[in-house]
């Protein structure tokens, strides 16, 4: 039997749970005291795959407490309805908040699961009208459940858009204003914000149907909006420092490595300072 494609081996993230909160972290659990750094994000920041993320690197170059409270798969709605991020939102000195997609949140055509922003939970009347003739009984997943809608119509699809992205706006903006510490804005991804998304993009050009453009909307509520473009090495992620078991290659030849979140934690500490 062949252990080649296994990386280093699976890595243990020590999951944890804050008071109030159901959601899965990654540990070890950290003190949330007041006055602490805070980062907020979907599965770079969570750090997947990476033996050390960029929050806890930011830790050390800081020498300030970071709270750690990337989720897999996050969208904008778990930060905005979590209690303990938001316990942790209202006491933090200040946030890092990486760019969501636009896909993986509930809006007028259908609803997603309130932890599990990836996962899809049922269509509204407007977008079964919409889409006559689509068994929406067999998605489990929203981006499975886009790319079928895709199919059947583009033009169709393009109406679907369109609201993801007005949704998407109007919960950034609501977010944004409910936080009083300085918000550092993260994109971290394998495009730039100029770059068109597609469905038929890999998922490593996330944040899916976020634009420029909308991007650009935010900037006045922020302290600092950070581009930083993760490497494109297509090698053996074992070689770039991931930790992965048997199957997870693919997924972790997207993944930040140790540089990017390297990279990410320098430029952090240079705006923070």
């Amino acid at each position: 039997m062949s252990f080649q494609n296994t990386g280093h081996g699976p890595l243990d993230y020590q999951p944890c749970r804050y008071d109030g909160s159901s959601m899965t972290f990654r540990g070890p659990k950290a003190e949330i005291a007041g006055g602490h750094v805070l980062c907020l994000g979907g599965t770079e920041t969570f750090g997947k795959f990476a033996p050390e993320p960029f929050p806890v690197l930011l830790e050390k170059r800081l020498n300030r407490p970071v709270v750690n409270m990337g989720a897999v798969n996050a969208g904008v709605d778990l930060v905005l309805h979590d209690p303990a991020i938001r316990a942790a939102i209202n006491t933090a000195g200040a946030v890092v908040l990486q760019v969501p997609g636009a896909a993986n949140l509930s809006n007028r055509f259908f609803t997603v699961h309130p932890r599990r922003n990836d996962r899809f939970v049922k269509a509204s009347t407007m977008l079964r009208t919409i889409y006559r003739g689509v068994d929406f009984t067999e998605f489990h997943f929203t981006r499975h459940m886009l790319h079928r809608l895709h199919d059947r119509s583009a033009d169709r699809f393009a109406i679907v858009v369109e609201e993801l992205r007005a949704a998407w706006q109007a919960r950034m903006f609501r977010l944004l204003e409910g936080i009083e510490a300085p918000v550092h804005l993260l994109w971290l991804s394998r495009r730039a914000p100029s770059d068109e998304t597609s469905l038929q993009d890999a998922p490593g050009s996330d944040p899916l149907f976020v634009t420029e453009e909308m991007l650009t909307e935010l900037k006045p509520l922020c302290a600092s909006v950070n581009i930083c473009l993760q490497t494109r090495d297509r090698r053996n992620p074992a070689a770039r420092g991931l930790f992965f078991g048997r199957g997870e290659e693919a997924a972790a030849r997207l993944m930040p490595g140790p540089e990017d979140h390297d990279r990410v934690a320098a430029m952090l500490v240079g705006v923070m300072h």
